[in-house]
């Protein structure tokens, strides 16, 4: 399975000709992630994470197209897109296989931001036993080995401490950044330092990936 790292926390995948992409926000190149993309999934209703403008054009240009997300989310896509059949509700404890991908989900709400800010669902996707997309929450997939994990390393509702701890509790033993624009250069590397760190006595190995950059995953 490739991966390719956009933006932020859109990511794309590819396995035997097929393409999943996950969380193609506004913060990120959500327009070419979605190119020839036969699945999307939506992990929560904010901007950076769900480019609605995005995936009208692409549920456009493929009649094949199918998306996956809260139910929230879902509805907001029918009613901009005009359509239903391709657009479906994405709940917690759910399995179902995609464009030939097994995905299962997890977690069920945002992290917390403030308590005057409401807390929306959030989805995180399993994706064929290997690669973990929590979206805006540290929630540990229970039950299941994560090989690959997608870490949320900065964001107004978590600190450093609270990601080490996530990390270090899933022990994949491969992790990669997400959600990261908002860091300026010198800290990106400062909290990839300390994460790398601190996660390695935990089995974990960090890696930064480039925007646009491809690897192979392990299975």
């Amino acid at each position: 399975m490739l991966l390719t790292k956009f933006t932020h926390a859109c990511v794309r995948l590819e396995k035997d000709g097929s393409v999943l992409v996950i969380d193609p926000g506004t913060f990120s190149e959500a327009a070419e992630a979605l190119e020839a993309a036969d699945a999307v999934l939506i992990t929560h209703e904010h901007a950076d994470h769900f480019d609605i403008e995005a995936l009208k054009a692409a549920l456009q240009a493929s009649a094949e197209l199918q998306i996956y997300a809260p139910a929230g989310v879902a509805a907001v896509i029918r009613e901009a897109a005009g359509s239903a059949e391709r657009i479906h509700d994405a709940g917690v404890g759910e399995s179902f296989e995609v464009a030939g991908f097994a995905v299962q989900t997890f977690g069920g709400q945002h992290a917390l931001i403030n308590p005057q800010i409401p807390v929306v669902a959030n989805i995180g996707y399993l994706i064929d036993q290997n690669l973990y997309h929590p979206g805006d929450s540290l929630i540990v997939p229970a039950g299941v080995q994560v090989k690959n994990l997608l870490t949320p390393i900065h964001a107004p509702w978590s600190k450093t401490s609270e990601v080490v701890d996530f990390v270090s509790s899933v022990r994949a033993p491969r992790a990669y950044q997400i959600h990261d624009v908002l860091l300026s250069e010198v800290g990106l590397k400062f909290v990839e330092q300390q994460i790398s760190l601190l996660a390695a006595p935990h089995g974990v190995s960090f890696q930064h990936l480039a925007v646009r950059e491809s690897i192979e995953l392990e299975a």
